[in-house]
């Protein structure tokens, strides 16, 4: 997002009860791409790269469309939107007095089309007008265009966008945001209406104007943008004309949409109810590099937060983990993503075994962040070791379960073992870090619960024996360490040990304890006061976090007083990825609790199914395009990144456990044998 773009939405957002000023949202409107190209398309049809992250290149940064009809323009606004069938083509309806305008958006590669066509018009005279706001390498100004006739480039140094038409059009440059109309108390629109006497300033700007005939039997024109770097001019037209011509009608996109989903996705999703949604939204956020992005970045001039367009360790290896555990019961065919994965992480580590606090996922690089301690020369506990410990859990379950032949992952996994091992302190606890809200420094209990996960899987890995006693050793001092975060008046687990003080807080983070001690007692056995403990904690913390306000939403909360980004709203937001974490925390405890014969495992799995609703397509926190959104406000309007694919990863995992737990239930069948046979 340039600084122009920050400030006009500044200037139009200030006072908004639920919107930031000077960000770039994605809570409504659908995204197309399932390369290293990601398009947003709003509802008014404006499109909008997200591209950068994923492939180092920035593309469009605004856009506007409207219809000409008899001498009038009428520039679109909401629209109503949906996926065409699974794939990843937007479809936007345009109503213009009794005319429809349907505009269908796809993303392959690097190439973007856009294709008009009027709805049962056959004899009408009518244009598109189009605005295209570019920012090639993320520039606003020393830009330039280049008009080749029926293909328009727009340039700065390496990164070169091209824009043709599948029929006849037009280009006239426009002038970007003079500083006085920056100054200024009201936004610049676009597009101009008044000419300039300077016309060479059309050819210095990153802004053009195109106005498209539509034409045939079904009035229909197709625009291609191609974002390319250090690319051959020539080649780069061809290409360009060439993707414009061969989708010119609605067919042809819809077709290159449907081979485009085949090719990406496991269309077919068996054993897990709807999953198709999680697993596009999945894809939106993925690089070809195997990494995810967290989020569609929403606030990159860092205004109220550090940012969200990059790959961080733990949601990247949380999503890898909860895709694997969904894949082992469905057979959905991801295996080249786990792979790739594992592989993603073996070449980011960094040389004493742990991970940096976030990357470039388009090419493992570093990322401006705030945690990278282990990198600076001085002691610093701004390191976030749950990172380190999710990954490590992730590679030992890809030895154990894909492929225990890959001795690059070994290494990698080793050497995981020793930054752990580097990092707990002799108390069985690791040492004072930043926590995964990354909002406080202290000991924390879900940074224990990922240590206790990773050395259990670890343990259970196919690894040299000394690793493996090493890892089990470990596993049993952070069980036993655990002891010191239990608040007896409370019965839970505590949020963190801040110096000698406990802080008794309820955290959403600490339902991590749940998967970590199944994987416990796969290794050594959980006892049965710990069992008891769990039970409590589990309870305790959905019960304190949960919120039902009035209004369309309900959910779990992050932890006990946050105040982040709430506004005027009295209370905590409920956030998906801790809603969707409350449901799989249940799952895997009711598991737990079978194997041991336990009477509270049904409550448990009831809990699981009801949290599971919230989340799952069509469930009250869902919202465009079934998108999971970071956080919403008590009315329903969302808020951060959209969609957010930690929770939809989550989403996916518990909906594969609970349809197991129908399938491996039989009535009469004793509930030990139950649990041995879903392992």
């Amino acid at each position: 997002m340039e600084l122009h773009g920050a400030l006009n939405d500044f200037k139009r957002s200030q006072g908004d009860r639920h919107r930031f000023p000077g960000e770039r949202r994605s809570t409504t409107g659908l995204f197309s791409g399932l390369d290293d190209r990601l398009v947003h398309v709003a509802p008014d049809g404006s499109l909008r790269d997200y591209s950068y992250p994923l492939s180092g290149l920035a593309g469009i940064e605004r856009s506007r469309f409207g219809l000409e009809i008899d001498d009038d323009v009428h520039w679109f606004d909401d629209g109503t939107q949906r996926y065409v069938e699974e794939t990843a083509v937007v479809e936007t309806v345009h109503e213009v007095g009794d005319i429809t305008c349907l505009q269908y958006d796809l993303t392959v590669g690097r190439l973007h089309l856009t294709h008009f066509v009027l709805e049962e018009q056959t004899d009408v005279d009518a244009t598109i007008h189009g605005c295209y706001g570019f920012a090639p390498e993320g520039r606003a100004g020393r830009i330039g265009q280049l008009c080749h006739g029926d293909a328009v480039e727009i340039h700065h140094d390496s990164e070169r966008d091209f824009l043709a038409v599948s029929t006849d059009v037009t280009f006239t440059g426009q002038v970007p945001e003079r500083f006085e109309e920056l100054l200024a108390a009201e936004p610049a629109e676009f597009p101009r209406t008044e000419d300039d006497d300077r016309y060479e300033e059309g050819r210095l700007s990153p802004i053009t104007m195109t106005e498209v005939s539509l034409t045939g039997t079904s009035p229909s024109a197709t625009v291609a943008t191609l974002l390319t770097e250090d690319a051959d001019r020539v080649d780069s037209l061809e290409r360009v004309r060439a993707d414009a011509a061969e989708h010119a009608d609605r067919k042809a996109v819809l077709e290159a949409g449907r081979r485009q989903a085949r090719d990406r996705l496991p269309v077919d999703t068996p054993g897990i109810e709807r999953g198709f949604a999680d697993l596009r939204a999945l894809s939106l956020l993925r690089a070809p590099t195997g990494a995810r992005i967290a989020g569609p970045e929403f606030d990159p001039f860092y205004r109220y937060s550090g940012g969200y367009g990059y790959t961080w360790f733990r949601d990247d290896a949380e999503i890898a983990g909860f895709l694997l555990a969904a894949d082992r019961r469905a057979d959905l065919g991801l295996g080249e993503w786990h792979a790739a994965s594992a592989h993603f992480y073996a070449e980011t580590q960094l040389d004493d075994g742990t991970w940096p606090h976030r990357v470039w996922p388009h090419n493992g690089r570093l990322a401006p962040g705030w945690a990278h301690g282990r990198l600076e020369e001085a002691d610093s506990v701004d390191y976030q070791a749950d990172q380190t410990a999710s990954v490590a859990a992730f590679l030992a379950t890809y030895l154990r379960e894909v492929d225990d032949g890959d001795e690059r992952v070994r290494e990698t996994l080793v050497a995981a073992l020793e930054g752990m091992d580097a990092t707990l302190e002799p108390d069985g606890l690791p040492e004072r870090v930043q926590n995964a809200w990354e909002n406080m420094t202290g000991r924390f209990t879900h940074t224990a619960a990922t240590y206790l996960e990773a050395y259990a899987a670890i343990a259970r890995a196919p690894v040299d024996d000394d690793v493996t006693m090493r890892a089990r050793e470990g596993a049993t001092a952070v069980y036993d360490a655990l002891d010191e975060l239990w608040v007896p008046d409370r019965g839970c687990y505590g949020l963190r040990l801040d110096g000698e003080e406990l802080d008794e807080r309820l955290d959403g983070s600490t339902l991590a304890l749940a998967a970590a001690h199944r994987e416990y007692d796969a290794v050594v056995g959980v006892d049965d006061e710990r069992l008891e403990r769990l039970v409590s904690h589990v309870e305790t913390t959905l019960d304190g976090l949960y919120r039902d306000p009035e209004g369309p939403i309900e959910g779990i909360a992050r932890f006990e007083g946050d105040p982040w980004r709430v506004r005027d709203q009295g209370e905590a937001k409920i956030w998906t990825v801790t809603t969707a974490w409350g449901a799989h925390a249940a799952t895997e405890l009711h598991d737990l609790l079978v194997a041991h014969d336990h009477d509270a495992a049904s409550a448990f799995e009831d809990r699981a199914r009801q949290l599971l609703e919230l989340v799952a397509p069509g469930g009250s926190l869902r919202r465009d395009g079934e998108y999971l959104p970071e956080q919403l406000f008590d009315d329903g309007t969302p808020d951060s990144a959209t969609p957010l694919g930690w929770p939809h990863a989550i989403r996916l995992a518990t909906a594969s456990a609970l349809e197991s737990v129908e399938i491996a239930e039989p009535a009469g069948v004793p509930a030990g044998e139950r649990a041995a046979g879903r392992e």
